[in-house]
């Protein structure tokens, strides 16, 4: 029996739509007021950062050059917190909702901004897609602070080594310069096969076992053409894979929006993984903003760039 990927994540929404960070993970909102929390969400930014490397120049170049318009976590999340300060988000009425990939290496960015607002609803697997769907995004909708806000980040991630390579990242404590994303890799070279006609027909696409992996190859098979034109299969990959995600993170949005209190952004683009001892950066991609009632009232995205 075939199942397509409504169906996959239907089944995944049911089993995942209730995940949260674990407890201590990040500053709860329960402890911020017993402690007498008051630090801002922009003095979070400059107290994250402050532990972290400074800004390579080789780096930063070698990115920018290969990712035309991403920037450093550290500008990314300066900039966001200031359009959402103006709005009335802050540490304490804030949920953040990631639809990031299962990888440690997506956890930077996720880590970055719990430690700004606070715990984290996942909806996201494998590659970033929303597995926990509908339900899932209910779920966290009915968690949001009353009278609260929500931050919805999402995206696949890649990888680039020191030398310039898409694709593949060092990782901390490993000497093997691995592949990144090697979920995303995967399903490319899977598509790849049906493309160049050499795919061994198999019916365990969607074994239970590993269904995700299942519906990431179904899920970017529209974009067999483009990544076979692209002059760089492993930079584009990235690309594709969130055309594919903001379709369904849209359809999820659309479908649950009744469910936002005061006001919800959803912040959209493609994670990039860099070696342990540098920063890493996201090239944005999308920063709409959603009023009480549902409604799209701001495209926020070019004052991120």
């Amino acid at each position: 029996m075939k199942l397509s990927p409504a169906v996959i994540t239907l089944f995944v929404a049911t089993t995942e739509a209730f995940t949260v960070a674990p407890t201590g993970h990040g500053t709860s909102k329960i402890n911020m007021i017993i402690n007498g929390e008051t630090e801002t969400a922009s003095e979070k930014v400059a107290s994250v950062f402050s532990k972290l490397p400074e800004e390579n120049a080789v780096v930063d170049k070698l990115v920018k050059t290969n990712f035309p318009g991403a920037i450093s976590n550290k500008d990314l999340a300066t900039r966001v917190v200031g359009l959402l300060d103006e709005k009335g988000f802050n540490p304490s009425n804030t949920l953040l909702c990631t639809s990031l990939c299962a990888d440690e290496l997506a956890r930077v960015l996720e880590d970055e901004f719990v430690d700004i607002y606070g715990n984290n609803f996942n909806l996201g697997g494998l590659s970033g897609f929303p597995f926990a769907g509908n339900t899932g995004f209910g779920a966290m909708a009915a968690h949001i602070p009353d009278d609260g806000f929500c931050l919805l980040i999402h995206g696949p991630h890649v990888g680039i080594t020191k030398e310039g390579q898409v694709g593949k990242v060092e990782r901390s404590g490993i000497a093997l310069v691995d592949n990144c994303c090697g979920s995303a890799i995967a399903a490319s070279n899977y598509l790849k096969g049906i493309t160049d006609g050499g795919a061994t027909i198999t019916p365990k696409i969607q074994q239970f076992t590993d269904f995700q992996q299942g519906a990431v190859q179904e899920l970017i098979l529209p974009f067999g053409k483009r990544l076979g034109r692209a002059e760089n299969r492993m930079r584009e990959l990235p690309y594709a894979l969130y055309d594919s995600q903001e379709a369904l993170v849209t359809d999820i949005v659309n479908t649950g929006k009744g469910g936002i209190k005061k006001g919800l952004a959803v912040l959209g683009g493609i994670q990039i993984n860099t070696s342990p001892d540098t920063l890493d950066y996201f090239h944005p991609l999308k920063f709409d903003y959603y009023d009480s009632d549902g409604n799209l009232v701001e495209n926020m995205l070019p004052y991120l760039r």
